[in-house]
């Protein structure tokens, strides 16, 4: 069916086999991603707007043994009320004024595969009764049809609220949470795993430059990462996505910097310090501060990836002569002072 064929080409998704952050920040999350992803049962990827949960649930998808089927996105937030039931069940043709033909609902097409429940705290409480029953028998209704349909489907839930307190309030039902929260995942905010920022800058500046058609990948500045560091990030990992494809197109071939990103307002001042003259450092004792910051967030690493050296923008000889000179111990020297 031309239907079947043009949605699918916008939901199916596989995995790459990478996620940026899985030997830093999102380790723990990638420990639990991988043991649950050999199961069938139900997952609950929880955590703020922007943190990468469609990215997390690829990943528990491509490594199923389901990876082969489909992974269908749905998000419950977008979908009008009234078009509901027709969007994730289906229906029948002369269901309803303008049902001109059958059309198969995203439970129905994920069959064999992953359904992805974005946004799952928007449902309203009647589609949650019926999503309830998928749950529990694994069958559907079309719209407008009298026959049940059996669905083979590995259900991935997310959602940024907080799903407990909701049942509180009577807003979610009780019975559809404990289905959903089978096995829960947390993912932490980018504010929480700065470390995986270098590696994240990189990527993006890889994909967005090819976007924009730019003949040649650009280079950061020196230092170029020190805001990126010092910023809360609010919208996370895709507001990061925003700044830096803001200062691709305001690059113009030159190396990229972000002192010219204009900052939201109520975070500006978020990433600066407020020293007072009493405690102010020498040059020395700052440098050295900010190295030591460096070698926490990158774990010791001082060259390629990720590492120190990138994070601020020199080259890796001139950190170590200048660890040196700072006296700064790292490596077998840290070890010799335990």
């Amino acid at each position: 069916m031309a239907d079947d064929l043009r949605y699918l080409q916008g939901r199916l998704q596989h995995f790459s086999g990478d996620v940026i952050g899985e030997d830093f920040g999102l380790k723990e999350v990638m420990e639990m991603v991988r043991e649950v992803a050999p199961l069938d049962s139900p997952v609950l990827l929880q955590g703020e707007t922007g943190v990468g949960k469609e990215i997390i649930a690829n990943a528990i998808h491509g490594l199923s043994r389901r990876k082969n089927g489909p992974f269908i996105q749905v998000n419950c937030g977008a979908i009008p009320e009234t078009l509901i039931d027709s969007e994730l069940f289906g229906h029948e043709k002369g269901a309803f004024t303008g049902a001109i033909s059958q059309k198969r609902g995203c439970f129905e097409r994920a069959d064999g595969g992953t359904i992805f429940l974005d946004e799952v705290g928007e449902l309203p409480l009647q589609a949650q009764v019926r999503m309830l029953r998928v749950l529990q028998d694994k069958n559907i209704h079309r719209v407008g049809g009298t026959s049940q349909i059996k669905v083979d489907i590995r259900i991935i839930a997310a959602t940024h609220q907080n799903l407990h307190d909701m049942v509180k309030r009577r807003l979610f039902r009780d019975d559809l949470w404990f289905r959903l929260n089978v096995f829960p995942i947390l993912i932490p905010p980018l504010r929480d795993r700065k470390e995986d920022i270098p590696a994240l800058v990189d990527h993006f500046v890889e994909i967005r430059s090819k976007e924009l058609q730019m003949p040649l990948l650009p280079k950061l500045a020196p230092g170029a990462m020190a805001p990126l560091m010092g910023y809360a990030w609010p919208g996370n990992v895709r507001e990061l996505e925003n700044v830096i494809e803001r200062a691709l197109i305001l690059s113009k071939g030159r190396p990229l910097t972000f002192d010219s990103i204009v900052w939201p307002n109520d975070n500006e001042d978020q990433g600066k310090l407020t020293t007072r003259k009493d405690d102010f450092s020498s040059l020395d004792d700052a440098v050295s501060k900010h190295i030591q910051q460096a070698l926490e967030m990158t774990k010791g690493k001082i060259h390629g990836s990720a590492g120190a050296a990138q994070l601020l923008g020199i080259n890796p000889s001139t950190l170590r002569h200048r660890m040196r000179k700072l006296r700064i111990p790292h490596g077998r020297q840290k070890q010799k002072g335990t």
